[in-house]
């Protein structure tokens, strides 16, 4: 099945498949909350204890049918992970390592709203939670099945980088490897602020 992914103002617009290979979380760790701040959009990202909710998936599942020239990219640092989003519009999209050879993309949730059908029965539960340390509470435990679910989704992970599939990316060019958008890397001060912020 498809979900539709689509910025808050509609601008770009895409869909998700394979929607039962993924691997949902929320991350409570101090970049994903900075990145939030960058937006604009704290409050509409981050729940109560600082966390984003988060639907990893392989690039190769991820595909935009219009306003693709609105997509924009960041990183808080220049060794830091890309993170992807609208500029019409400051709608995160997704997460992406900077080396295109480790297939993942994690989409957030902000991206993935559909009046017809929830995050729930979409993607399934939360199954992890990562960067705990920096949650506004104490997030509560997450089952022993958690683990399975990792393994399960790392094992996608190394079949991608195998056979070939990382190449299959809306983030990358196929052949050099490189961003389709040069991200804009945040200045030391400017990291600074948003820390702050956190």
């Amino acid at each position: 099945m498809n979900h539709p992914l689509r910025c808050q103002c509609g601008t770009l617009q895409g869909h998700v498949s394979h929607t039962e290979s993924v691997c949902r979380g929320v991350c409570y760790c101090k970049d994903c909350q900075a990145y939030a701040h960058f937006l604009g959009k704290a409050d509409e990202i981050l729940d109560e204890m600082g966390g984003s909710d988060v639907v990893a998936t392989l690039p190769q599942y991820v595909s935009f049918i219009q306003g693709v020239e609105k997509l924009a990219c960041m990183s808080l640092s220049d060794k830091g992970m890309l993170r992807w989003y609208a500029s019409c519009c400051n709608t995160p999209i997704g997460n992406t390592s900077r080396d295109f050879k480790v297939s993942h993309v994690g989409l957030l949730h902000n991206c993935l709203q559909d009046p017809s059908a929830s995050l729930d029965s979409a993607f399934g539960p939360v199954r992890m939670r990562v960067g705990m340390k920096s949650a506004k509470g104490t997030p509560k435990a997450m089952a022993a099945s958690t683990t399975v679910s990792i393994l399960r989704f790392m094992a996608r992970l190394i079949r991608a980088r195998l056979d070939g599939s990382y190449k299959n990316t809306p983030f990358f060019d196929p052949q050099t490897g490189t961003s389709r958008v040069s991200p804009r890397v945040l200045t030391p001060d400017e990291r600074a602020r948003l820390m702050q912020a956190v």
